[in-house]
């Protein structure tokens, strides 16, 4: 009797913990329905035309507006250094001087010759005016006469001569002070006292630059010059619509002020596949060199056109696409074209979206065509976000 009832909670035993199995799977499989049927929060924004503005930026050069090479016209050897580098210098101003005794010789020569022919035009015209008086008397012939008249003439020509030499060797001796030819910057002097130097040189004694103003160069693309150039179609129209353009400099600080293109290049380089575009820039406070390096940021300004985050896009074969979301909340891929430079935190949008469209801004990664979704506001996803990581569960909205 005893095994009887003992066999019998057995079989009782048994059949409690089957059904306790049947329950269990049953609850779980409620729960992952119930997950999988749980609706996901997504954050949505709706776009609307705004304004905005986008920097491109370009590798330059910076140059003064006229960087002059200094070179002798006489030769000799400099006797005397009267600027140092980097100097600001004024036109007119000596820089160098050149051993003078040769050329203050030349020039006494040259004057002593201007004398002495003097003295033999004025023995001529004598001779003419009295061989004219001769003449006249019939004393002597015509012969005589137009010798006399040749030989007046002659002298005449060699006194001409003789003022030329004269003013060759005073500009000779002037030349022996160098000066500047312009207002500028005192460049390297590769040449100090006691160096010989002439007019065929190879490197230039210095280099004066006009830093008033600099002139930045840079290149863009054959694509980039022609997506400029489309805005207008008159090149100096386009030049004089440029907002103004600014530079950083070398060491990634903006240039205090700005500068504005003036000129693009006409020609497209076959070596680079590119165009030069010139910048002025003001320089007061003499802040920018001449061979200094830089980037220049020229701006894009935007009226009326759609920006959204660029986490908000997904790529397919090099196309753009977002979300949008439909009436009934669910999520529709969208191709979208965008504008070519970007901040790297936006884009703005050419085509594929307009005023009022709503799209996925966050977590798209994990959306697929047709899923359903719980649109909240980013405000609401970051409070749910936050809310989640305080309490230590996990989120509804997937950023």
């Amino acid at each position: 009797m005893n095994r009887y009832i003992s066999g019998k909670r057995q079989i009782y035993a048994i059949c409690c913990l089957f059904f306790l199995f049947l329950f269990s799977n049953c609850k779980k499989k409620e729960n992952q329905n119930a997950a999988a049927n749980q609706v996901k929060e997504y954050a949505v924004i709706t776009v609307q035309p705004t304004r905005t503005q986008l920097k491109t930026s370009y590798p330059a050069s910076i140059r003064g507006i006229q960087d002059i090479e200094i070179r002798p016209n006489v030769s000799g050897f400099i006797t005397e250094l009267l600027v140092d580098e980097g100097a600001t210098v004024k036109k007119g101003q000596p820089l160098f001087k050149i051993d003078p005794v040769s050329y203050q010789a030349a020039v006494i020569s040259a004057e002593a010759n201007v004398n002495v022919v003097e003295t033999a035009v004025r023995t001529a015209s004598l001779t003419l005016e009295n061989k004219r008086n001769l003449r006249n008397k019939n004393i002597i012939s015509d012969y005589e006469l137009e010798t006399a008249e040749n030989d007046y003439a002659s002298q005449l020509a060699q006194l001409n001569q003789a003022k030329a030499e004269l003013l060759n060797a005073r500009n000779n001796l002037s030349y022996t002070i160098v000066t500047s030819p312009s207002d500028g910057v005192i460049g390297t002097i590769p040449y100090r006292v006691g160096s010989l130097v002439s007019p065929s040189i190879t490197e230039p004694m210095t280099t004066v630059s006009d830093i008033s103003s600099m002139y930045v160069y840079f290149s863009m693309t054959e694509k980039q010059v022609l997506d400029f150039t489309r805005q207008r179609t008159n090149i100096q129209h386009l030049l004089d619509s440029l907002p103004p353009v600014q530079l950083q400099l070398a060491d990634s600080t903006l240039y205090s002020h700005k500068g504005r293109i003036e000129i693009i290049s006409g020609v497209i380089d076959q070596t680079t596949g590119s165009a030069s575009m010139r910048a002025i820039f003001p320089n007061r406070e003499r802040i920018l060199r001449s061979g200094g390096t830089g980037v220049v940021q020229i701006p894009h300004i935007f009226n009326n056109v759609i920006v959204i985050p660029q986490r908000s896009t997904y790529d397919i074969q090099d196309k753009k696409f977002v979300y949008m979301v439909t009436d009934s909340s669910t999520v529709k891929g969208t191709e979208i074209t965008i504008y070519p430079v970007d901040n790297g935190k936006e884009y703005v949008v050419t085509k594929g979206l307009k005023a009022g469209d709503r799209i996925v801004s966050d977590g798209v990664g994990t959306l697929r065509d047709g899923t359903h979704i719980k649109p909240v506001t980013p405000e609401q996803a970051q409070q749910n976000l936050e809310h989640a990581s305080q309490s230590g569960t996990p989120p509804q909205t997937k950023n």
